[in-house]
């Protein structure tokens, strides 16, 4: 049995679809390309795909990830092909790896994302972010099941910034640009949840929804500060071309082989 590892994006008007949503076009996508899948055993057998730490409905992500079994092997290359062409524009398969080793989930312990504050004034979102990253704890509140939850939202955030406003801004319209590396912990941090410590530590709250994007998701290196990629590992770890075979290629004079 194969394993491919697959990223995917949520771009557009296509952000606004629910997980749900995106597993029943990518299992059309699935049969419409004839992948070789492997099933689950049981009454109702299912395509054997595993989603990780997918993005919350309403938010744009160049940077999702899941992994399917298959029966027989196939080219990653071609495969991300197949299935991206089967897919509406916005869900878009970008990157496709044989699994070599063991753990995606694991090693999504954190995201970056990018925030854009319509109608905030930038110089408001800097003094905004200033108050949170000083802050020891920022509390915020959000609905669960079991009614209100109050949790801190400061100490998932490894980073926070304001940075200059984009340059196709219409007019003299403000904008704000925040860009934060948020760490996978329980209960989940989200962006919302940020925005919600901002108005709490420095009353911004934005007109308009902030539009909100992942821009990557992977390993938090402490040391560094940034997000590694996930699938960097199953690449290092692909067989490289025999010895013998790169001694040749390696030796082959100028020219040899061409007409």
């Amino acid at each position: 049995m194969q394993r491919i590892r697959l990223r995917y994006t949520k771009r557009g008007r296509l952000r606004f679809t629910s997980h749900r949503d995106f597993q029943r076009a990518f299992e059309r996508a699935l049969r419409r390309s004839e992948v070789p899948m492997a099933y689950s055993a049981g009454f109702t057998p299912h395509p054997k795909v595993s989603y990780a730490n997918a993005a919350p409905t309403g938010t744009g992500s160049e940077a999702e990830f899941l992994e399917i079994a298959l029966t027989e092997a196939r080219d990653p290359d071609l495969l991300r092909e197949l299935l991206d062409s089967s897919l509406p524009d916005g869900l878009d398969i970008i990157d496709a790896v044989e699994a070599r080793t063991s753990g995606l989930a694991e090693r999504l312990t954190a995201s970056v994302w990018e925030m854009r504050l319509d109608g905030v004034d930038p110089d408001e979102a800097r003094r905004a972010v200033d108050a949170f990253n000083a802050a020891e704890a920022v509390e915020v509140q959000r609905k669960a099941k079991n009614g209100i939850r109050t949790f801190d939202a400061r100490a998932a955030v490894a980073d926070l910034q304001a940075l200059d406003p984009p340059a196709d801004r219409p007019g003299d319209k403000p904008c704000a640009i925040l860009r934060l590396v948020v760490r996978h912990v329980t209960p989940a941090v989200r962006p919302d949840d940020v925005l919600s410590g901002l108005r709490a530590v420095a009353d911004l709250a934005p007109p308009v929804p902030a539009a909100v994007t992942r821009l990557a998701q992977g390993l938090f290196d402490e040391e560094s500060g940034t997000v590694t990629d996930p699938l960097a590992p199953d690449r290092e770890a692909a067989p490289t071309a025999h010895p013998a075979v790169a001694a040749a290629v390696a030796t082959a004079p100028e020219g040899a082989g061409s007409a």
